[in-house]
């Protein structure tokens, strides 16, 4: 393997090897720590061992025309950045930091082959703070605020959110962002209803169905459609998952239907 090029023309991924965290976490700290050879050794293993990690990041761009080899090769540049980046020391999970950088690597790909037309000025812009954010993101462990980007930058916050903004592409409201086997959340389940609540309710006829719903349910579809809170901060507010969030909605809604 060649760390800027991935050959996986001929590759049966379903026998991709997959790395537990232990091991994650111990060749981790031989890239750091061990010698040139070991830690060589360490980072082709590290490598090898998050291909299908790679593999699945992709899969979420699959609706694209992008060859699926070449998106692979460029989540795996991804994946060696968050390799050589990544601080094993502290008590986060790999595919927590690296997941964001596949994605990110790959978005890169995409905007630079995009159609649409953007100044150079302002793509040079768009590049320079996703550097920079790409930077912040391995001192902070974290993802930096717009806000710490435009500082970083010296610029003004407005300037990198239009930047950004102009690169990217558009976003479809039934992208799958996360499945736990049962329900998917889709990025439509990601925003908040921001209609009057008496509209709503008098359009669809359903006060009274409503009613009949269990306090968890109708406090769920309330702060859903009423307030306009987006499922992850009905989740936060209740006390369980959004996965569990986006089923009891489902349920609720399919009764109201149904009624």
């Amino acid at each position: 393997m060649q760390y800027n090029k991935v050959e996986i023309c001929g590759v049966n991924t379903s026998r991709l090897k997959v790395l537990s965290e232990d091991e994650k976490t111990k060749l981790l700290k031989t890239i750091r720590g061990g010698n040139e050879k070991e830690a060589k050794a360490a980072r082709d293993k590290m490598i090898n061992g998050n291909l299908r990690l790679v593999l699945s990041v992709i899969q979420r761009f699959q609706n694209r025309s992008e060859n699926p080899d070449d998106l692979f090769q460029v989540g795996v540049i991804g994946l060696i950045k968050a390799i050589d980046h990544f601080n094993p020391d502290l008590n986060v999970r790999f595919s927590t930091y690296g997941v964001p950088m596949i994605i990110g690597e790959v978005r890169r790909y995409l905007r630079d082959n995009n159609s649409v037309r953007v100044s150079r000025s302002m793509r040079d812009t768009a590049y320079h703070a996703m550097q920079v954010k790409e930077k912040l993101t391995g001192e902070l462990n974290r993802e930096p605020t717009v806000e710490e980007i435009a500082k970083a930058m010296d610029v003004p916050k407005d300037t990198v959110v239009l930047a950004l903004e102009a690169i990217v592409d558009p976003v479809s409201l039934y992208e799958p962002l996360f499945s736990d086997g049962n329900d998917t959340i889709y990025v439509m389940d990601q925003i908040g209803d921001v209609s009057d609540d008496r509209d709503w309710i008098d359009e669809i006829s359903i006060r009274d169905t409503i009613k009949k719903l269990n306090p968890r349910e109708k406090k769920i579809i309330g702060l859903r459609f009423f307030k306009g809170k987006t499922q992850m901060e009905v989740a936060e507010e209740i006390g369980i998952s959004q996965a569990q969030v986006s089923r009891i909605e489902k349920s609720a809604l399919k009764q109201i239907k149904g009624e």
